[in-house]
């Protein structure tokens, strides 16, 4: 019987209550509007096992938008449908240790986005989606995201029109600047599809089933694709604080400045958590610290 398999409700109940507790150091984003208005004691954790059990606990009816947490799955889809090859030519896979929306750190590195975690990285790949227009590129990644994962994900209009209202100045200057290196085809369109895949929203449950993609094997993916995004979330998920949780948690992890966190437990399954209080990096502290605590007591660390 694998490791999460044995996880029980009694457990789990335990260790979400000493996540919370840690959970109120963390602060929500006023950087959107709409996601100012979540509430900090919100806290929801779904596992997806690959033997197919699953379990859940506390404020699973949430709906979130993912934001940063669908960037492991924008690169996993250029991979399968363009090859490592080509993603690669476009962007790197080196750690950074600047903020995820630095202009800074990509002209030091002359335009070339470092890695698909950050928002440089993101924005380039968004600008290579397969569709006419930022609108069919996103329905079509959804579409492929639903079938693949059975989740139910769907744009967010209400976040989309408060992340439009405001839309971000570094990532305007980022995309500015990608196209005077050469990197952007379009810079409407790269921005608008990359705000449009961030709205993607769901349920905490969702976001497990798409991380369940990842962990285990399936018969659409290739596992060298599965392998390489979770080689680079492990080394680049939680932006400067990467290595830090590599250290700590060693399992391949993805946030969002929404409150989402997913976990990979390769060949097990897939840890989702929701909790909108972040650190000062853009990490969700709640999030982070229940599955610090899960990978420690059940020893889930990929390097134990």
């Amino acid at each position: 019987m694998k490791r999460l398999d044995r996880l029980t409700t009694t457990e789990l109940s335990a260790w979400v209550q000493q996540a919370k507790t840690q959970a109120e150091r963390g602060q929500v984003t006023d950087r959107i509007p709409q996601l100012a208005k979540a509430y900090p004691g919100w806290f929801a954790v779904h596992i997806c096992c690959k033997s197919g059990k699953t379990i859940s606990f506390g404020d699973t009816a949430c709906v979130f938008s993912l934001m940063s947490v669908i960037k492991p799955f924008s690169l996993l889809y250029l991979l399968e449908h363009l090859g490592a090859e080509t993603v690669f030519g476009w962007v790197g896979v080196e750690p950074s240790d600047a903020p995820f929306n630095s202009l800074k750190q990509l002209v030091s590195d002359r335009g070339r986005p470092r890695n698909p975690m950050i928002n440089s990285g993101a924005i380039t790949l968004s600008d290579k989606l397969p569709g006419k227009d930022a609108n069919d590129r996103t329905f079509l990644f959804c579409q492929w995201l639903n079938q693949l994962a059975g989740c139910q994900l769907r744009l967010d209009e209400v976040m989309l029109a408060s992340v439009r209202l405001t839309r971000s100045t570094a990532n305007q200057a980022i995309a500015n600047y990608l196209a005077e290196a050469g990197h952007l085809e379009n810079v409407e369109t790269a921005l608008d599809t990359y705000e449009q895949i961030c709205c993607l929203s769901g349920q905490v449950e969702d976001l497990a089933r798409l991380g369940k993609l990842l962990a285990c094997e399936n018969g659409y993916l290739s596992a060298q694709n599965r392998q390489i995004v979770n080689a680079v979330m492990l080394t680049c998920g939680l932006y400067e604080a990467s290595a830090q949780f590599a250290v700590r948690v060693g399992l391949p992890m993805k946030s969002g400045i929404g409150g989402g966190l997913v976990a990979i437990v390769p060949s097990e399954g897939a840890i989702a958590c929701y909790s909108p209080g972040l650190d000062n990096i853009g990490n969700p502290v709640g999030a982070i610290a229940f599955v610090e605590i899960l990978a420690q007591e059940l020893q889930l660390s990929v390097f134990s």
